[in-house]
């Protein structure tokens, strides 16, 4: 009886015994099956793109250098920059008001906020883009009181005065949250030590608060100056000769649409990719010593991938770099 009972323990214990070598197998031939899998998706859509012909990349190439469309991409690149400089001022003065004590540049800034950031951003650059119908003339003035002088509002309010306006106020509202959101998360104790040091409220936000915000400030703005950039083909519908106006003016003679809008497409992607480039850079200079390892390169990224993959199968647990640049899995460590 007990030698029967002794039996049955062993070959139970025994049986899942081959279960652990084999799920390495399965767990690297589902891997292989998923990566096959996407690059057949990947080709199949590469190939569909370059060799279709209603996309005529002759007229594409010819296109992609012409003075009109580099003019369009100045424009555009120009815009951004002005409507991003708008944005981060009007951002950082209302993040201050929504900080401050006062509950009337509390209610102001939040007003502001509330209304730009709830209304979309084509209606507002065609609100601005027609203010005239509004305010025949703008003056400068007391309030109810005498005026010094004024001017026809179409002569003040050109297609690039509208988009910047149109562009930065709305910008504005979006970066007065990130602002916001970034000198919160500064510890209460930097102010208070600030104040100990005999630093005004002012010299304290320049020298100490804003320095260290900068680390959780700086990749939500990236985002945001990327879709600032895509955000400038909007103001194609007040004629502002930007990246896309430009194409459609020529496509609207041409009749060559789709090879045209692959022009703006790839401006649009070389200009995020350098964007991009230029956000993973900041990023790594503002988080030095705020995490134990710095966030690696793209480069170091794909080796500690592939080393990882290669020892341990396609759905592993994630790998680590420690201090001596070796690879670590998680369940191992």
């Amino acid at each position: 009886m007990n030698a029967t009972a002794t039996d049955e323990v062993t070959a139970a214990s025994a049986a899942p015994a081959s279960s652990p070598g084999l799920r390495p197998v399965l767990t690297k031939a589902a891997g292989w099956v998923v990566k096959i899998f996407v690059l057949l998706i990947a080709v199949e859509i590469i190939s569909t793109f370059l060799t279709s012909d209603s996309l005529q990349w002759s007229t594409v190439w010819e296109y992609m250098f012409d003075d009109r469309v580099l003019t369009g991409v100045w424009q555009t690149i120009k815009l951004t920059v002005i409507a991003m400089v708008l944005g981060c001022l009007i951002g950082l003065a209302l993040a201050l008001m929504r900080l401050s004590h006062s509950v009337l540049l509390n209610a102001v800034a939040g007003a502001y906020v509330w209304v730009f950031r709830g209304t979309p951003l084509l209606v507002q650059i065609l609100f601005w883009f027609n203010l005239a119908s509004f305010l025949p003339d703008l003056s400068v003035g007391i309030p109810f009181g005498p005026e010094f002088g004024s001017s026809p509002t179409n002569d003040l309010i050109t297609p690039l005065v509208a988009a910047t306006l149109g562009l930065g106020l709305n910008e504005g509202a979006y970066m007065s949250e990130i602002f916001r959101a970034g000198i919160l998360s500064v510890d209460q104790g930097q102010s208070e030590a600030s104040a100990a040091l005999g630093m005004t409220r002012g010299q304290a936000m320049r020298r100490i608060i804003l320095p260290q915000a900068m680390r959780v400030i700086v990749p939500p703005t990236g985002n945001q100056v990327i879709s600032m950039l895509k955000g400038t083909s909007l103001v194609s519908i007040i004629s502002m000769n930007e990246l896309l106006y430009t194409v459609q003016v020529i496509y609207s003679r041409t009749f060559e649409t789709i090879p045209l809008l692959v022009v703006a497409s790839i401006w649009y992607l070389v200009l995020t990719t350098v964007l991009s480039i230029g956000q993973y850079f900041i990023e790594r200079h503002y988080s030095r010593g705020a995490t134990r390892n710095a966030r690696p390169s793209v480069a170091q990224r794909l080796r500690l991938t592939g080393r990882a993959e290669s020892h341990d199968g396609f759905f592993s647990s994630p790998a680590t770099q420690p201090a001596d640049g070796r690879v670590v899995d998680q369940e191992t460590k």
